[in-house]
This record gives C-alpha cells, sequence and structure tokens, in this order.
C-alpha cells in the first residue's frame, strides 16, 4: 500500500484498513510485508550538504520547500518506525500531525510546557489522572504558572473572573475524568478560550482522550486544538509497553516537536513498532470491550452492595453530563467507575476476592483491570480535592477486558458476595 493512498476508485478507506500498511512500503525493507524495528540511534548522510540541510529544518533556520521532508538524523529527533506510527495515529482523529512520547505523562507535560509562560494560568478539569494532578500542583507553579480548577456541574463561564486578565497557556480536559467518568464540553472550552484569545496569542484546547479514544471520541472535531493520549492503554492494548501521543494541526504540533526534541520525551523505535502491531487490532479490542462493558454495567446497576455506579451508557436524560455525552462522545467506552456501598474495608475485600479480574493500575487492556484510586492512582491527590470530586475510599474503578463477559459478571459476583 503505498504511502498516502487513501482511497481506491473513489472510496475512502477506513482507518480499520488503513491500520495495515499506511504510510509504509514494502520496497523500503527488502519487501518486508511489516515495518521492520529500525534499532538506530543515528542515521547516514549522503552529503555533508545533505545533512547541514536536515539540520536546517529540524531546528526552523529555514521552511521547507514545496514536497521537501525532514531526513532522518538521530532517532532522538525521527526514526522511521515513529515516522510511520504517527501517520497511522492521524488517520483516528483526522489530524493533520502526529508525535508519540516514551509514556502518556510525557506527552501531557511535554504538550503543557510548549505553552507555558511565566505569569500566565492554566485552566484544567478536575479530578485529573493523579500524575496529571501532582504536575499541576507541585510543579508547574515552579514555573510561576498558576493553576485554575474547572469542577464537574460548573459553568465553565464562571472561571472568567479567576483569569483576572492574566493570560491563559492552556485550557488541559480530561474528558470523561479518570476516574469518576465526569464529562466536559469540549465546545465550551472552545468558546471559553477564544474569548481569552487575541491576535498575538491563541489559547490552545488541550483534551486528554484516553478513556474513549480513539474510538469512542473524537476532539478535534468539536474544537480541540491537541489531543492527548496515554498510548500505553487502548493503543497500546496489551500492557506490554509504555507510551504517548499527541496529535493536531501541523502549526501547533511543530511547536510541541521542538520540545520533544530537546527534553528528549520521544518513544523508542521498539515501542513504535509494538503500537504498529496494535493498531491493527484497535477498532476490534475496543468493539468488543464496550459491548462487554455494556453488559458488566447492566449487572452492577442493579446489584445491593453497590451504592451507585458512573457508566456513560447509563446516563439519563435528566442528568447534567447527557447532554454533553450526546453532542460529543460516539460510544460510552469500556470504563466502569463503581461506588460500593461502604469504605476502603468493604472495597480492599472486593478487589482482595476477585480471581479473573486483575488488581493492577493502568486500563484498556485486553484483559480487564481493577483498581482502588483514593489508595493506588490518586493517592497524591489533596484529600479535600477527593472529597469534592467523589474520589472516596469506596469507589473501584474498572476497565472491562476482551474476556467473556459472563466470567467477569460471575467473578465481580463471587467478590460481591464476600463483602
Amino acid at each position: 500500500m503505498g504511502e498516502y493512498i487513501r482511497e481506491i476508485n473513489g472510496k475512502r478507506l477506513s482507518p480499520e484498513s488503513l491500520m495495515m500498511g499506511y504510510g509504509y512500503r514494502p520496497e523500503w525493507s527488502e519487501g518486508s510485508l511489516k515495518s521492520p524495528i529500525f534499532q538506530t540511534s543515528t542515521f547516514t548522510f549522503a552529503t555533508a550538504e545533505e545533512g547541514k540541510r536536515y539540520f536546517e529544518l529540524a531546528y526552523g533556520l529555514d521552511e521547507a520547500t514545496q514536497g521537501e521532508t525532514q531526513g532522518l538524523i538521530y532517532s532522538r529527533l525521527n526514526n522511521p518506525d515513529l515516522e510511520i506510527l504517527e501517520k497511522r495515529l492521524t488517520l483516528w482523529d483526522d489530524a493533520e500531525a502526529g508525535l508519540v512520547f516514551a509514556s502518556g505523562m510525557a506527552a501531557i507535560t511535554t504538550t503543557a510546557l510548549a505553552f507555558m509562560e511565566p505569569g500566565s494560568v492554566l485552566v484544567h478539569s478536575a479530578p485529573l489522572y493523579g500524575g496529571s494532578d501532582h504536575f499541576l500542583h507541585h510543579i508547574v507553579d515552579r514555573f510561576g504558572v498558576a493553576t485554575i480548577a474547572w469542577e464537574p456541574g460548573t459553568n465553565i463561564d464562571d472561571l472568567h473572573d479567576a483569569v483576572a486578565g492574566r493570560p491563559i497557556a492552556l485550557i488541559l480536559m480530561e474528558t470523561p475524568a479518570n476516574p469518576t467518568n465526569a464529562l466536559f464540553s469540549i465546545a465550551d472550552a472552545r468558546t471559553f478560550a477564544d474569548a481569552h484569545s487575541s491576535d498575538d496569542h491563541a489559547v490552545p484546547v488541550v483534551v486528554d482522550n484516553t478513556f474513549l479514544g480513539p474510538i469512542w471520541q473524537h476532539p478535534l472535531a468539536h474544537g480541540a486544538d491537541i489531543v492527548l493520549y496515554s498510548a500505553t492503554k487502548y493503543i497500546g492494548g496489551h500492557s506490554d509497553l509504555i507510551a504517548g501521543a499527541a496529535l493536531g494541526s501541523s502549526k501547533i504540533m511543530a511547536k510541541v516537536a521542538e520540545y520533544r526534541t530537546i527534553l528528549g520525551t520521544m518513544a523508542t523505535p521498539h515501542t513504535g513498532w509494538l503500537m504498529m502491531r496494535s493498531l491493527e487490532t484497535l477498532s476490534l479490542r475496543m468493539q468488543r470491550q464496550e459491548q462487554n462493558a455494556q453488559v458488566v454495567a447492566r449487572f452492577l446497576a442493579d446489584h445491593p452492595k453497590i451504592d451507585h455506579i458512573g457508566y456513560l451508557g447509563h446516563l439519563k436524560e435528566t442528568d447534567a453530563d447527557f447532554a454533553i455525552y450526546k453532542a460529543q462522545c460516539d460510544g460510552p467506552g469500556a470504563m466502569i467507575s463503581i461506588w460500593l456501598t461502604g469504605g476502603e474495608t468493604e472495597a480492599f475485600r472486593f478487589l482482595n476476592s476477585l480471581e479473573l479480574v486483575h488488581l493492577a493500575v493502568s486500563l484498556g487492556s485486553t484483559e480487564s483491570l481493577v483498581q482502588h484510586p483514593a489508595s493506588m492512582t490518586h493517592a497524591g491527590v489533596d484529600p479535600e480535592d477527593k472529597k469534592r470530586y467523589g474520589v472516596t475510599d469506596s469507589l473501584v474503578r474498572l476497565s472491562i477486558g476482551v474476556e467473556d463477559p459472563e466470567d467477569i459478571i460471575a467473578d465481580l459476583a463471587a467478590a460481591l458476595d464476600k463483602i
């Protein structure tokens, strides 16, 4: 398949089909059907003049002419496995450009640093993944950047006064929120960002789409400038790699790419190769996981030892998040938040009694995973914030895998019986 073939006989090919070869040609590598691992730190130049030109483009010393592309220099800047992977990743979100990183946190922090300036403020939805929360509340202030929380149920317009005339570095969103599944409107964030933008400074809207993407939500289509992923999760999908990704327009991603080059936060060639393998089954895996989650959620919703659950597929028209869900989500996904009747004692007894579902952090893998956010992924979040956002001792976060759903239910039922 040619590098840029997107249609056949007038029919536009789907991402599911393009994942098998887009961005790669077998003749580049001795006819190898699959891209090999380019396990090299550096690349040779044909001439000194060629090397000079590659560096001019890499460091922005000159603009590329029409049809000119960045040549291979060094695997901290670019690598064939990463370039092919980045081309394929853009297809799911219909993005112009993409970057892959050594982890989801590398994607988040590198992107945020690319736009932060001393004296600016960073507006963020809350709650956030514990690592993101720590970055915002314990690190960014060292760069002279303040943070403003956009909480569930709060109209983002209420934050205008909190900005107090300071420039907004970016708006960072998780929607759905980790670990509660609370939703935030990307369209509202876009409107808010535009209200605080000027000819000299456009406020970027950055959406962490790990919980739903790239199948069940496409933030760029709803006004986001950059979509982020912990690619460790659904994109990797097999609990065997750590990676992150960021996607957006060519212009905005060039700024992030500059920071990635200098900070050295790119993924390795082997990780890129593994992710290309995973992309071929991404749609199949995520569809099965969503189907399983719908079955499991129906069981959990009626269980007497569960106070309530947070699952997008169970939102009602009277729920505050329903309109957001209908506007920007293409499906409910496979993440279920469970608030058990009781507290930590009951939650731990439930977790310790599971046999098929693995007690481990992470999500989006082929196997079902469960964890206790308050004492694990969100252990470092301020106790008052955890209480305010519903990250209580009774909360358990469940990521549904591809197993037989009746087997998952049998395991959950047996563990609930132990409470």
